[in-house]
């Protein structure tokens, strides 16, 4: 298959630029913002002829709507590999790397997996209400979704969280380490924020280790960092991966780091010309191989 970098980047810059540049904040106190982005993912999901659905449910009194696209499998349907990111962001910031950046990879991972027939499930999700002041609740779309996922007996052998996927540095000492990382440890990790990276709980070892050959597989081009670390350092818990590590699922946050690397984090300076489209557009074929690998 013939791999077009130049319609990916031009795709994701689009994404940004409408999500982050035109749309902006997203918030549920801003009710048209959510439904302009609500209308933005499911056209792009339309175009490409996939059947979507709305899973809505309150959060503290609104309405909140995650955006699901499911395909089944061909020989193991009831096992189900999960992509997601959250669509929303504080009020503070156009959210360009948190979270348009990771929407904008889930739309066009999606479309890189249109044709893919693979033998599990594939489900996409776009999550509400990650940021505060739902975060960590049962209003948090992921915690909602995991939860419901659960309770159906759902095989979610696998979930992958875009979680701030397109800023990038390459300056020495531009990425810090975890405050909860031992100070023995420090050396073991990257000082050049120029990477992905692909972090898991203890229990998701195996689901680490099967994306990093996948990832591996579709781009040479991008470092990953791929590591599981114990959920006490609670950094590895600040995304919609931790709602599904509450329900038993293996699950990965995919991540630029965060603040760790990024000085706009929820700031109004999180614009769309901050981000490295190039860099994003190799991670979009790193994750679309790898979940190629995880569908089978």
């Amino acid at each position: 298959m013939s791999i077009d970098r130049d319609t990916i980047e031009k795709n994701l810059r689009l994404h940004v630029d409408r999500l982050a540049g035109l749309i902006g904040p997203r918030t549920l106190s801003k009710p048209k913002t959510i439904q302009a982005t609500i209308g933005y993912v499911e056209s792009q999901w339309s175009g490409m002829g996939y059947s979507h659905s709305r899973e809505c449910y309150d959060a503290m009194g609104d309405e909140a709507t995650n955006l699901i696209v499911e395909r089944p499998g061909t020989k193991r349907a009831d096992e189900i590999v999960l992509l997601g990111a959250h669509y929303d962001t504080v009020f503070s910031t156009p959210g360009a790397d948190d979270n348009a950046s990771a929407v904008a990879v889930l739309i066009e991972v999606s479309r890189l997996l249109r044709e893919h027939s693979g033998k599990r499930t594939v489900r996409f999700v776009a999550f509400a209400c990650e940021e505060p002041p739902y975060f960590n609740m049962d209003s948090m779309g992921s915690q909602h979704h995991a939860r419901l996922s659960r309770e159906r007996g759902d095989n979610i052998i696998g979930m992958l969280c875009l979680e701030m996927v397109g800023y990038y540095s390459l300056t020495r000492g531009s990425q810090t380490v975890p405050p909860g990382i031992p100070k023995w440890m420090h050396r073991f990790f990257p000082q050049r924020g120029n990477f992905l990276a692909a972090v898991g709980n203890m229990p998701s070892w195996k689901l680490c280790w099967r994306f990093r050959r996948g990832f591996k597989r579709g781009t040479r081009r991008m470092p990953l960092f791929s590591i599981c670390l114990p959920e006490k350092i609670h950094e590895i818990r600040l995304s919609d991966n931790s709602s599904f590590w509450d329900q038993g699922y293996p699950a990965l946050m995919l991540t630029d780091t965060s603040f760790l690397r990024n000085p706009n984090y929820h700031q109004a300076t999180d614009t769309p010309d901050t981000l490295d489209y190039p860099r994003m557009t190799e991670v979009t074929l790193g994750v679309a191989s790898a979940m190629r690998k995880l569908l089978g």
